[in-house]
């Protein structure tokens, strides 16, 4: 009988320490957690042994963070989102995110990378990574136009093309323009991303320049400055085009951390956001693992993309 009372008491610590992962991973604080488990089971369950328990989540991350990835990818999303960080002081900080869809059309998160502000620099890090553990061969980049990053991912990824958000180029642009032009200003530029070919995404800008250059000349410079890498998705095949126009895919899953993080006013160390980020980038990896994105399982698209490979990275080329 004492063996099974040890037993049973064996499994509820096991079943208890499962859970303190699971609220810490859902946002609760170490001392919230460790008055939760003691209100319902009178464990004395103190804040240092809740960081106790998570920290063991630790010993993951490290051999996460340095996996060996795969050695082609047709698109890697790149983005950025800040988050209130406890050194000595509060200061927010920037998280790096890095998403990718291999040869095969599945989407995963391959790594993630805490602390300082976002830079040019801070991204070439985090590329140099990615291409240290075997992403050696990726057709498109898809991210924003944070000043110095095209520039660090050309260093990198010589040979695969840049896709600027078209969704951030149409929010920057809208707060410029006077709110009784805003409609049809902005229907006038989805001619151009909504255009059936390049050239008459071309053809289509040239038409907009032509209607509204002398009242918003910068608005309208702008666009045309950046216009190479705002078209670069018209190289691929149209089935995969709204997965690679905009960097909503990583976008989306910003927001996901974001609810995770936001009951934490400030978070109370880079091992408390990793333990944090991680839990959550294995869910979502073990989620989409075995799904193929929309598009990128069509035979037209698959031939084409393996063209483009063997065009760029065969020996040679």
């Amino acid at each position: 009988m004492a063996t099974i009372q040890q037993s049973t008491l064996s499994e509820l610590d096991g079943w208890l320490e499962e859970a303190v992962i699971h609220m810490y991973k859902g946002g609760m604080s170490t001392r919230e957690v460790a008055k939760f488990i003691e209100g319902m089971f009178g464990s004395q369950y103190s804040p240092t042994t809740i960081s106790n328990i998570t920290s063991t989540v630790l010993e993951d991350v490290e051999s996460w963070r340095n996996r060996p990835l795969e050695t082609r990818y047709s698109v890697i999303y790149l983005d950025g989102m800040f988050v209130k960080l406890r050194r000595n002081t509060v200061d927010s900080e920037a998280i790096y995110l890095v998403m990718g869809i291999n040869e095969r059309g599945n989407r995963q998160i391959l790594g993630f990378y805490v602390g300082g502000q976002e830079s040019s620099n801070g991204w070439r890090d985090v590329l140099k990574d990615l291409y240290r553990r075997g992403a050696k061969e990726v057709l498109l980049g898809v991210f924003d136009g944070l000043p110095g990053l095209e520039d660090a991912f050309r260093e990198v990824y010589p040979q695969a093309d840049v896709q600027h958000c078209i969704v951030h180029k149409v929010h920057g642009t809208f707060p410029k323009i006077r709110v009784q032009d805003k409609t049809e200003f902005l229907d006038d530029l989805k001619t151009i991303y909504n255009a059936p070919d390049h050239d008459q995404a071309i053809t289509a800008f040239h038409t907009v320049k032509g209607k509204w250059e002398k009242k918003y000349p910068k608005e309208i410079k702008s666009w045309e400055e950046q216009l190479p890498t705002l078209l670069t998705f018209f190289k691929y095949p149209p089935l995969i085009k709204d997965a690679i126009y905009t960097s909503n895919p990583i976008e989306r899953l910003n927001k996901e951390f974001r609810k995770r993080l936001r009951p934490m006013n400030s978070i109370t160390s880079v091992d408390a956001a990793e333990k944090i980020i991680y839990l959550e980038a294995q869910a979502y990896n073990e989620k989409w693992m075995n799904k193929t994105i929309r598009g990128f399982g069509d035979p037209y698209t698959q031939m084409k993309l393996a063209e483009m490979y063997e065009e760029r990275y065969s020996e040679g080329a």
